[in-house]
């Protein structure tokens, strides 16, 4: 059975825009810390399961993965989920525009289309009410109103416009892309060549992934620059261990000029390739630019300490979609290890401004980059507080229980939103002024 929740005129409205990482932690916690009569929370998603986006190169690889029904994540918070894509923001109105129509299917189904499932979900999104009292439009979309929205769209695969990637590549940005390149992989011969661009975290990951458990294929990896090269020396020997352990090509010092569909070109010549997996960063979601919120030059929505916007002070920008500013005013790189924390500043910082609590003033820092090198080994890069390498790892076994205990730790905070901090829901007193953006 589903659970609605009825609105009333003085409820304090806030929409959640995503369900990754950020924005179904920001959820949770604005859940654990507001008192239900107060405020209504919304949380707007494409598809009907929570996604453990840094396992991607598992689920790639034919790993199972276990389903996480975001229904049934916050049955019982409070928090109302709603199936949709988010197709315009009206930030002057204060309004959503969310296509709920074949595009994305009810509440009670999977949801299809852009940005979501692909095929049949993992299950029925129960326990967790639609929007009620939305507007429905004659396409079968809805305009959802708000108080205060969290913009948490985060970001997919960036092409860098170079010819034939979005045409030959694969990405693992998110499930789709995953279970498409799966279904490559399983249909490609022993000996079949597959190359990975990128030298990143993810190139990496997806890389020793699949040279692990598909040993019968011939992995290439094309890097801009050295393997590793944001790693400390002792991090850069390892990965070069483990690379040459499974027998994984590297092209490095190499760019990419185009895709084809038996092979890659490159500075270098040409690099065959029966799949290529494109891993060359990612691109904000495009919707922040086209509204009138502050942006950077990518599209990032630029924000202050507490991750409101700099130009609307009723809108929060978290994880990939933020600008936001590390120690030393370093912008905070796109990562899970980023998100998290800027979704807890920023919830933290609504319910603070809605209860008349203190602000927030802690400074979103790193302490290690965590690698899977296959199930087998890891890496465990400690950085200081800006991102900078230094010269001590972990490696190994015991580094790969590290990294899986940490993805383990990520997804049960978020499937237990609020279960991972002292619920401790505090009245509202007074709706924030929408007046310009400061951190006081």
């Amino acid at each position: 059975m589903q659970q609605h929740t009825r609105h009333t005129a003085h409820q304090h409205r806030i929409v959640v825009l995503g369900a990754g990482y950020t924005g179904a932690s920001a959820a949770g916690r604005l859940a654990a810390r507001l008192h239900r009569e107060d405020v209504s929370i919304t949380l707007v998603n494409a598809e009907p399961d929570f996604v453990e986006r840094v396992r991607m190169h598992q689920l790639a690889v034919g790993r199972a993965l276990r389903p996480r029904p975001l229904g049934e994540m916050f049955a019982g918070t409070g928090v109302e989920l709603r199936l949709g894509r988010v197709t315009a923001i009206d930030v002057d109105a204060r309004t959503v525009t969310v296509a709920t129509g074949p595009a994305s299917g009810p509440a009670t189904g999977p949801a299809t289309g852009a940005g979501a499932v692909t095929g049949p979900a993992s299950g029925p999104a129960t326990g967790a009410g639609a929007v009620t009292g939305a507007p429905r439009e004659a396409d079968g979309s809805e305009t959802v109103p708000y108080d205060t929205l969290v913009y948490a769209l985060g970001s997919a695969w960036n092409t860098h416009a170079v010819p034939g990637v979005a045409e030959h590549a694969h990405d693992i940005a998110n499930r789709p892309g995953a279970l498409r390149l799966r279904d490559r992989l399983a249909a490609l011969a022993p000996g079949s060549p597959v190359t990975v661009v990128g030298g990143g975290l993810t190139g990496v990951e997806g890389a020793t992934e699949l040279a692990e458990a598909r040993p019968d294929l011939d992995v290439s990896l094309i890097a801009r620059g050295p393997l590793g090269d944001w790693l400390s020396p002792k991090g850069a020997r390892h990965l070069r261990k483990v690379f040459a352990g499974l027998r994984i090509t590297v092209h490095e010092n190499t760019e990419v000029t185009a895709v084809h569909a038996d092979r890659v070109s490159t500075t270098g010549g040409a690099v065959p390739a029966a799949a290529t997996l494109w891993t060359t960063g990612f691109a904000v979601h495009p919707i922040a630019r086209a509204t009138a919120l502050e942006t950077a030059e990518d599209g990032q929505i630029t924000v202050d300490a507490t991750m409101r916007s700099t130009s609307h002070p009723d809108v929060y920008a978290i994880g990939d979609a933020a600008r936001a500013a590390g120690p030393g005013g370093t912008p905070l790189r796109m990562s899970c290890a980023s998100g998290i924390p800027t979704a807890w500043q920023a919830a933290d910082a609504i319910a603070a401004r809605l209860t008349g609590a203190k602000l927030p003033t802690l400074v979103p820092r790193y302490f290690n980059q965590c690698v899977s090198l296959g199930r087998k080994e890891g890496l465990i890069q400690y950085v200081t507080a800006d991102d900078r390498s230094v010269n001590a790892t972990l490696t190994g076994r015991p580094a790969a229980l590290y990294k899986e205990t940490v993805c383990k730790g990520a997804a049960w905070s978020v499937a237990h939103p609020t279960l991972n901090l002292p619920t401790r829901r505090r009245r509202v007193t007074a709706a924030p002024a929408r007046t310009t953006a400061t951190t006081a």
